[in-house]
């Protein structure tokens, strides 16, 4: 863990966004299982146009987080970032000018719809809707950098080999030596959602397609930076071969 000083991201009024979230995931937790994943996501957003209330300027701990997550990049320009589960697509207008081309994912057309709008000015940043558990092979060997912010804990069932998979399936996205970024909630060591948060991070550490860069822990979350050591070559002329230097 890197030991710099903990930048509280909270304010009191923020205990009501944790509350709002926490019955968003509540109501994804409760028609994911029946309805599917999808289902879910899709209602959610349809219920409410900011289901987890991350652009409220009401609330300032989603920015914050997103803020210090940048920060702590080890790079200040990538070539092609991909945002697994994008939802409302805060990261694009924040990495846009650090990337040559910006591409977020998310489960819920709703979400992708309204990431869309957000960005339209942004000529660099595009949006597409796509199940992170099925992403087409032509994305692989295409990325630099790879976000995963706060979307592993909704995949279910979470266990050791469909995290073996995902840090599989994500390091095939990068080019040789790119950059993973994961994100998940830390509150304290002995809650259960802390505990998954280390189980999560602890598979990517582990996984043999991974070697760590740096971790950094924050309230309420942790960050790992993970760099490939080996992985799918650009063919010559790819489109997205060229690497922002």
């Amino acid at each position: 863990m890197s030991p710099g000083r903990l930048v509280l991201p909270v304010t009191l009024r923020d205990v009501g966004l944790f509350a709002f979230s926490a019955r968003t995931d509540v109501t994804i937790a409760r028609l994911s299982p029946t309805r599917g994943a999808r289902t879910a996501f899709e209602t959610v957003y349809a219920r409410w146009d900011d289901p987890w209330r991350s652009a409220s300027p009401y609330y300032r701990y989603q920015r914050r987080k997103y803020e210090q997550v940048i920060q702590l990049l080890p790079r200040d320009r990538f070539g092609r970032a991909l945002d697994l589960g994008c939802g409302l697509g805060l990261l694009a207008p924040m990495l846009a000018p650090r990337v040559e081309e910006f591409l977020g994912l998310d489960i819920a057309e709703g979400a992708i719809n309204r990431a869309r709008e957000r960005s339209a000015h942004l000529p660099n940043v595009h949006f597409e809707q796509s199940d992170m558990l099925h992403l087409p092979k032509d994305l692989d060997g295409r990325f630099d950098l790879v976000l995963v912010l706060d979307v592993l804990y909704y995949l279910s069932p979470l266990d050791a080999e469909l995290l073996k998979q995902l840090a599989e399936r994500i390091a095939d996205l990068l080019v040789p030596g790119g950059l993973c970024v994961l994100v998940n909630h830390y509150f304290f060591p002995i809650d259960s959602n802390s505990r998954l948060s280390r189980r999560i991070h602890r598979a990517f550490k582990d996984s043999p397609h991974f070697s760590l860069v740096s971790e950094h822990r924050r309230p309420f979350f942790l960050v790992s930076f993970l760099e490939t050591s080996s992985g799918p070559a650009l063919p010559e002329h790819h489109p997205f071969s060229k690497v922002a230097s």
